[in-house]
């Protein structure tokens, strides 16, 4: 972590949090990333003790000071604290401490979303002193992305670890256009952002489209000296160049029509390129846990999502049919998001139910075996989703490259609903 000290503290616990900052030291052996102390963010109006610019994530947090040390702090988003049972009083400013909290991210999550493509999630810590041993939030509030703690090392590291977990890392350029708006005087390096686990070059996204527009040419040999041009042989290479394509036209004609009369050798899957998804509809509900089973249920059962989204799809590669089951679960937090991607990842937790379950037939009359599926889980987001794979009219396998590639495509399927 590398600090950058635009302004003052703007409460005596940010003395902790600078202090904690500090001890994580420069590089991404630990976390990484850029924290702006003391910095005044634009469409706020007033400073917050840092914004914290992770590889995979943003976390602006804010300095809340105590009357007294507490044992157990009560702090909930929209109503009044209470330490160690007795409510704060406080004759100045909001009941709440925290309640200018979520304007000071959104600011920063408004100034993220104009200046990436693919914008980082952005949460909120509120740091609390001078000491507290428990903080009791309620889980609506977490899921917003929230977390409210005193600053220790390992524990303010322990919540960037938990809300910092993007698709992709922000790459270095997109940094900058943050970072310009933010500090607009930073002297930071491309090596200096390098070594915080910001990746270098482009965006993937740009990245992509020079690759797909610039076509490949061909390097010339500077090193090559010129010959003179005593002779111009050129027109005899041209005519001995026609003779060898005749030559060859006529080998591959009488090699394919001798290739007729028996079975064809050498062939394998074709490219990866050749794979083909038809829709097969999709079915949306907010009653999430119902259609899913295992751990997944139970963790949704427990803590919901704003909707399920669920698209069946038949895809075709290498001659052969496949049975293609996407799931998107989205929320209103990507903190919800990354709790229930932990539950997808463990062996057996769980999964998306297929609507055959609930009695509605695969088009067609075919019948996946989606519990021998191979899946893949991601996350975007306040979103998971989670794609089910498997053959229609051949065995699957877990080790199928086939079926990753499948799913890998799939991955990039935007449902609508």
């Amino acid at each position: 972590m590398r600090l950058v000290r635009v302004g003052e503290t703007t409460s005596e616990v940010g003395r902790d949090v600078r202090a904690a900052l500090t001890s994580w030291g420069r590089g991404d052996a630990v976390a990484g990333g850029i924290a702006l102390l003391g910095v005044r963010i634009p469409g706020f109006g007033s400073a917050v003790e840092a914004v914290v610019l992770l590889p995979r994530g943003v976390l602006v947090v804010l300095g809340v000071d105590l009357p007294d040390p507490a044992l157990r702090l009560e702090a909930p988003l929209e109503d009044r604290w209470k330490v160690d049972g007795w409510p704060i009083s406080r004759p100045e400013g909001p009941v709440n401490p925290a309640a200018n909290a979520l304007g000071a991210t959104a600011a920063v999550a408004a100034l993220v979303r104009e200046k990436q493509p693919r914008p980082l999630p952005v949460c909120t810590v509120v740091a609390v002193g001078p000491y507290v041993s428990r903080v009791d939030q309620p889980v609506a509030d977490k899921d917003r992305g929230v977390r409210i703690l005193h600053p220790e090392p390992m524990t303010l590291l322990a919540v960037a670890r938990e809300l910092a977990v993007h698709t992709r890392p922000c790459p270095i350029d997109e940094l900058r256009r943050v970072l310009a708006v933010l500090e607009p005087g930073s002297t930071l390096t491309d090596e200096d952002l390098s070594a915080e686990g910001f990746p270098d070059g482009l965006s993937p996204e740009a990245a992509a489209e020079r690759t797909t527009i610039l076509p490949l040419t061909a390097l010339r040999r500077a090193e090559e000296p010129r010959k003179p041009k005593r002779v111009r042989w050129w027109p005899v290479a041209a005519a001995v160049l026609v003779a060898l394509v005749l030559v060859v036209g006529i080998a591959v004609a009488v090699s394919a029509d001798n290739s007729t009369s028996g079975p064809a050798r050498g062939t394998g899957p074709t490219a990866p390129d050749a794979v083909e998804f038809a829709g097969l509809g999709t079915a949306s509900s907010t009653d999430c846990a119902a259609h899913t089973d295992g751990d997944v249920r139970v963790w949704l059962e427990r803590n919901g999502c704003a909707r399920l989204i669920r698209g069946r799809f038949e895809a075709t590669s290498t001659g052969h049919r496949a049975a293609v089951l996407v799931g998107v679960l989205r929320f209103t937090g990507s903190t919800s998001a990354a709790e229930l991607k932990s539950v997808l990842d463990r062996p057996g937790g769980g999964t998306v139910l297929d609507q055959a379950a609930e009695g509605v037939a695969w088009p067609g009359g075919a019948a996946p075996q989606f519990p021998a599926a191979l899946r893949a889980a991601g996350r975007e987001g306040n979103s998971v989703k989670l794609v089910q794979v498997v053959w229609l009219d051949q065995p699957s396998t877990q080790d199928d490259p086939v079926l990753h590639e499948i799913a890998g495509r799939a991955m990039r399927i935007t449902l609508a609903g």
